[in-house]
This record gives C-alpha cells, sequence and structure tokens, in this order.
C-alpha cells in the first residue's frame, strides 16, 4: 500500500483531517506574505513620522539631524589681524657734525646715555646729551664777556689803572649804544641781546642751546652756575671741569662738534663708516632703546590706525601683550611688483608704529615677526547667531530653521567671531534655530 493509499484510508476511518486541496494552500501562501509585506510599509511609514497625528506618533519619531542654539543679544566686534615686526623701530643717522678722522666706533646695540661717548673722532669724544634743539653754534664766553672777566679781575686786583678806560671803550654800551668792538653803533640799546649774542657780536651769549646745555651740564653734576639762557664765566668754569673729565684741553668753550642731542638714551645701529675713514653725516645710525612693533598697513585699509588706538600684539611664543599706535606714516610705499597674493601688484602700504608700554612682558626679544590685532567695526545690543546656522533660501538670501523645522528669512549684518549679527520680524531673542549637519 503506497503512501497515499494510506493516507486516504485514515481520513475515510476518521483518524486523520482530509488534506486541503492544492489550489487553497496555495492561495493561503500568497496571503500571508502579503500581509507581512502591508505590516512592513506601515512600520516604515510610522519610523518617518508620515502617520496620523496621534501624539503617539510624534513623540516617538526620532529627532532631525543637527543640533539647535538660541538666539543670543550681544556685543559683536569685529577684530582683524595683520603681521607686524618687533624691533627697535627705524634706525636713523646720528646728526654728527665733527669733522676729522674716525677713530673709535661702539659696537652695534650698545646703548648710550646722557654724558656717554658716541664715538670719537680725532681721539676727542662725541658726548650725548639729551635736548630737541640741535647743535648749530659754539657755546662759550664772548670776547667782551672774556674781556670784561679780565678786568674785574684787575679791578679785585687794583691793577687796572690807566687801561680800564680803553679797554672799556671796546665793550659794548647796552644801554647808551656806544660802539661796539666792530666799530658799529648798538641801535636803541639793543646791545648783548641782538643775533642772540653770537660769539664776537659783542654781548653775552644767550639763547635757548645755553639753557638746554646748561640744564644737562647741571644734571651731569657740573654746577656753580645759574641755569639760564646765559652762558656766563661760572658756566665756562664749569665746562672746564667737564672737559678735565673727558680729557679735553679746558678751553671753557663747547665745539659744535663736541656734543649731539636725542630726546633720551638712544641705542646704537649700523655704522656707515669704517675705522680710518673720515667722519660723515651718516657715521652711525640710532633708534630709542624701547621696542616697538612697526606694520606696514595698506593705505586702503588704515582707517584702525589711529594714534593712541589700543592693538594687541601676538608674540612667537603664544603670548599676547597690549600695545597702542603712536605714529602713522604719512607717505605710502609704492608696491612692488608681483607682491600680491594673486600674483599681481600689492596694495600701497603706510607704516604704523606700535609702542610696547610694559618692555618686561616682551621677555629678551629683540627682533621677531609678530602678529597685531586690531578692533574694526563693533554693533551692541544685537541678536547675533552662530554663522553655521545660516542657511540659503531658494528664493535666495538667508534664513534660520527652527526647531520645528519651519525656515524663517533673515537680514545679516556684521560678522565676527564666528557669529553673524541676524534681524527679521520672524527672528527673537532666545528661539532655538537649527545647525544643519
Amino acid at each position: 500500500m503506497t503512501a497515499e493509499t494510506a493516507v486516504q484510508t485514515e481520513y475515510e476511518s476518521g483518524a486523520a483531517p482530509a488534506p486541503p486541496p492544492h489550489g487553497r494552500r496555495g492561495r493561503r501562501t500568497v496571503l500571508v506574505a502579503s500581509a507581512l509585506v502591508v505590516v512592513a510599509a506601515v512600520a516604515v511609514v510610522g519610523a518617518l513620522g508620515l502617520g496620523g497625528g496621534g501624539s503617539q506618533a510624534d513623540t516617538s519619531a526620532p529627532p532631525r539631524s543637527g543640533s539647535t542654539v538660541p538666539v543670543t543679544r550681544t556685543t559683536l566686534t569685529e577684530r582683524t589681524t595683520v603681521d607686524g615686526q618687533l624691533g627697535y623701530g627705524t634706525e636713523i643717522p646720528l646728526p654728527v657734525k665733527a669733522t676729522g678722522t674716525v677713530t673709535w666706533l661702539p659696537a652695534e646695540g650698545t646703548t648710550v646715555k646722557r654724558g656717554g661717548t658716541l664715538l670719537r673722532v680725532d681721539d676727542r669724544p662725541v658726548v650725548l646729551l639729551y635736548g630737541s634743539l640741535p647743535m648749530y653754534r659754539e657755546l662759550g664766553l664772548t670776547a667782551d664777556t672774556r674781556q670784561g672777566t679780565q678786568q674785574d679781575t684787575r679791578r679785585e686786583t687794583g691793577t687796572a689803572g690807566d687801561t680800564e678806560g680803553s679797554a672799556d671803550q671796546g665793550r659794548t654800551d647796552e644801554t647808551s649804544g656806544a660802539p661796539g668792538p666792530s666799530g658799529s653803533p648798538t641801535p636803541d640799546g639793543a646791545g648783548a641781546g641782538a643775533g642772540a649774542g653770537a660769539p664776537g657780536a659783542g654781548g653775552t651769549l644767550r639763547g635757548m642751546d645755553v639753557l638746554q646745555f646748561e640744564s644737562n651740564l647741571a644734571t651731569l653734576g657740573y654746577t656753580g652756575f645759574t641755569v639760564d639762557e646765559e652762558f656766563t664765566d661760572l658756566t665756562a668754569r664749569a665746562v672746564k671741569r667737564w672737559q678735565r673729565s673727558l680729557g679735553l684741553p679746558q678751553t671753557g668753550k663747547v665745539g659744535i662738534g663736541d656734543v649731539v642731542y636725542s630726546a633720551g638714551k638712544v641705542r646704537i645701529g649700523h655704522a656707515g663708516v669704517r675705522l680710518g675713514a673720515p667722519a660723515t653725516e651718516d657715521v652711525l645710525t640710532y633708534t630709542g632703546t624701547s621696542r616697538k612693533v612697526v606694520v606696514n598697513a595698506s593705505a586702503a585699509e588704515d582707517s584702525w590706525a589711529v594714534r593712541g588706538a589700543a592693538v594687541t600684539i601676538g608674540l612667537p611664543d603664544g603670548k599676547s601683550v597690549k600695545g597702542e599706535v603712536a605714529s602713522v606714516g604719512k607717505s605710502a610705499t609704492a608696491p612692488e611688483e608681483g607682491g600680491g597674493e594673486d600674483g599681481g601688484p600689492a596694495a600701497p602700504t603706510v607704516p604704523v608704529t606700535i609702542t610696547v608700554k610694559d618692555q618686561k612682558s616682551v621677555g629678551r626679544l629683540e627682533s621677531a615677526p609678530v602678529t597685531v590685532e586690531y578692533v574694526g567695526r563693533e554693533r551692541t545690543d544685537v541678536l547675533t547667531v552662530p554663522v553655521a546656522a545660516l542657511v540659503a533660501l531658494a528664493e535666495g538670501g538667508h534664513g534660520l530653521e527652527t526647531a520645528d523645522g519651519r525656515f524663517v528669512a533673515v537680514k545679516t549684518g556684521l560678522f565676527a567671531d564666528g557669529r553673524v549679527e541676524v534681524s527679521g520680524s520672524a527672528v527673537r531673542e532666545g528661539m532655538n534655530v537649527r545647525i544643519p549637519e
């Protein structure tokens, strides 16, 4: 008996249920498979949040990609960084007026203070003094002053005799207009004040240059005279003591090439001549002793360079120090060919000098490339968002995506520090906007 005959026998005897027809079994298989497809589709729709509006569906939907940030009200400050060079500033020639052969030069970088020797010409020191008025004439007793001093000495010793009268006739009478040594009358009693008392002019040497020199002489410790605009015999005596200390002949006169004036102590730059060469105007250069930064600022973008403006200087070691704009050049430097970023001509520049008040903050650096950060535009009390939150709208312009997926148009303002100023009727402080990924 075959297996099919056995099954049929069991069915006929009631021991087993009758098998379904071949066609029904196939339809049932198709229906089960279709049901599984429908269930899977519903699950996908639910996962995408495209189903009904029930609260359970909204809660279970995963969040959209990207984080949200609030719109904040703050002050935006535009900061720009440019390159600069730390050093002692531009070297300028020393106004040396001594003539002769250069016999000694200081080492580059040497600091010279008041009373110090800048160089030696014909083995005579050229001394640094402080002042703004350049040395333009010899300082000393005039012919009449020396003559009067000798006569005063003779009077004191009682040896003036008949020579006193004849000597006095050669002197200028400041009140009577009597003729001076040259035989020409002094008009209206101008006397010694005429011509600021140049040597040989028939009067005491007077002038602001005398006051400047006497102030230095007294500061160096050579006193015994009144610091004023008049070079007297007492001044000459102090000069002789000063000359003795320098190893110079004690003449009591200061030659036009004996001293050089500067605003303060100086730092020696490079030498323009060698030992044994004639002294010239470019024999030595100098700078100040304070380190500063020079920026070659674009002439078209130098509005930030205003005297007294505060800046931040970035040093090579990562530290930052405060600086202040001290001066701005008045002439723009012609650009070099091919100096621009795109290979074209660079923009004209002007030198901007920045001082550093706290010299210790710079450390031991004497020369180094640095960065200078300055504040440009500033917007106070404005609504801002991170720049990354901006999206481009299809209709043009920029917008923001809210946390619930809406897009609102905004007007942008200042960009600074990674944020942007935004405004618009639909933007308010505290609203959350999305940063797309």
